[in-house]
């Protein structure tokens, strides 16, 4: 039998892409009747269950978001957050669209490739103009309502007028060339990072018109109004890490290096930046005025060690050797998110790891070693490894908390494994998953983002060959309680 509050749900998905209500009585029966629903819960619901635990239930909406506009269409997605308006912001990356997605496309004037074939701006040949009827790359910030419809979209190369009209770069605006990572604050005010080094972004080459930072790596945040109407810029364009940087960036504020998440902390106006896919460390600075205010680096550490971080290689040669405890960030530093109790919670990816700070520690931030790892040092309170054994990309890429008022659930993105993995934030125990390998609803194919609204609906996005986002509907508690598997992740015996 389909449980009574998931079929309450009916009217939320019985809504087509376009908008439009469906007949809902006959439609709603055929559904129950069928048992279509109770199939996509069961294949697309959480798992794993914890006996001793409570936590939320979700059941994916395929008819989440509405179509585009304009013929447009989304690329892999480098970041996703939802704000305080419950309003769903989408960061994508327009140069990773393939000839085929972007068959709509045309060339730009006067660009040509080494064969002298007109190309469009992902650098893609043009000879006779589009080569399909759909789609283009829609520009890089989107911003959605609960129910999918966009409201505002601007920003990057694909966005006609805007680089050279908002994003000047005389003005300090450097869009980057691999978009990653999106906050909106208290304010309402929009930041985003870029994590593209040298060479090819992501299999485009970098000759190409819609190439946007030409003076380097990506080492910046920029912040701008939710209509586009840049404000700050963060950092510059380096050529190498340098987590201990403290001046080097635009107008005296940090040099960063391919950052990848930032958070504003409203009691403090502190901005934090998982910085990154380069550096080794959490920076933290003034949202206002970009100024450094401090940096931390794994259990608190700092200074942090680069050097020693890079000879270390990656996170297996630790593991098979039993050092289970890295004093060091492995790339990338792949989140960081604050919690309304004053804690701070980061994605130490390329160590399997989730590591867990209080904002309200006097060392944190400042000179401090805690090579050791122990809890109430340098700031640092606890740490947990998310599916330790996987030997790809890293593991822990998203995290975001449930909204009710303790945010009991922690739940935790698995770029590798492809699970959400919902925990008890009291103590860091697996209460369930959502999600497995596939490009089905509720499948994920290269997880990257995970975000709540307030009425606790989970939205994610994912990157590679995915190039989706997608909304899981909240049924049952709103938040978690007891006790889980102590081990987060992992092979589950077959069932």
């Amino acid at each position: 039998m389909i449980h009574r509050k998931l079929a309450a749900l009916l009217p939320a998905m019985l809504v087509c892409s376009a908008g439009l209500a469906l007949a809902a009585e006959p439609d709603a029966n055929a559904l129950k009747n069928s048992g279509a629903l109770e199939r996509l819960s069961k294949k697309a619901g959480v798992y794993n269950v914890s006996p001793t635990g409570k936590a939320p239930g979700f059941v994916p909406d395929p008819s989440w978001p509405q179509h585009l506009p304009n013929n447009w269409i989304i690329g892999q997605v480098g970041g996703m957050y939802v704000d305080h308006h419950d309003h769903i912001w989408v960061y994508h990356r327009p140069k990773t669209l393939s000839n085929d997605e972007a068959g709509l496309e045309g060339p730009v004037a006067g660009a040509k490739n080494e064969k002298g074939v007109p190309i469009n701006g992902i650098g893609q040949e043009r000879a006779y103009g589009p080569v399909a009827d759909c789609c283009k790359a829609a520009p890089s910030v989107l911003e959605f309502d609960a129910d999918g419809k966009l409201l505002r979209s601007w920003g990057g190369p694909a966005d006609p007028g805007f680089m050279g009209g908002k994003c000047k770069e005389e003005d300090g605006c450097i869009w980057p060339n691999g978009e990653h990572g999106i906050y909106v604050d208290h304010n309402d005010n929009v930041y985003i990072g870029g994590n593209a080094a040298g060479g090819p972004v992501r299999g485009v080459a970098r000759n190409v018109p819609w190439m946007t930072n030409t003076g380097g790596a990506d080492g910046l945040i920029l912040k701008f109004d939710m209509n586009g109407n840049f404000k700050l810029r963060i950092g510059g364009t380096p050529t190498g890490p340098a987590s201990n940087d403290t001046t080097g960036g635009y107008k005296g504020t940090p040099l960063l290096y391919l950052p990848a998440d930032m958070v504003v902390d409203p009691a403090t106006n502190r901005l934090y930046v998982a910085d990154g896919y380069g550096n080794r460390r959490v920076l933290m600075v003034d949202a206002n005025t970009g100024k450094y205010i401090g940096h931390f680096g794994a259990y608190g550490n700092n200074p942090v060690d680069d050097a020693a971080a890079r000879a270390a290689g990656p996170w297996m040669n630790d593991y098979t050797k039993g050092n289970k405890k890295p004093a060091f960030f492995r790339n990338p530093v792949h989140c960081v998110k604050i919690a309304n109790d004053g804690k701070i919670y980061v994605c130490d990816r390329g160590n399997d790891r989730i590591q867990v700070f209080d904002k309200n520690s006097p060392d944190l931030g400042k000179a401090c070693n805690n090579p050791s790892g122990e809890a109430g040092k340098c700031g640092f309170v606890a740490e947990q490894f998310v599916s330790e054994k996987t030997n790809i990309i890293g593991t822990a890429v998203s995290m975001n908390f449930s909204t009710d008022k303790a945010q009991s659930c922690l739940y935790i993105g698995d770029n590798a494994n492809m699970a959400v993995y919902i925990l008890n934030r009291s103590n860091l125990q697996e209460l369930g998953r959502l999600g497995r390998h596939g490009r089905m609803p509720g499948e994920f194919q290269y997880l990257h983002q995970v975000s709540l609204d307030t009425k606790g609906n989970l939205y994610t996005a994912e990157v590679d060959t995915g190039k989706r986002i997608q909304k899981f509907l909240r049924y049952g508690p709103t938040g978690c309680s007891g006790t889980g598997s102590t081990t987060v992740g992992g092979v589950l015996t077959a069932k």
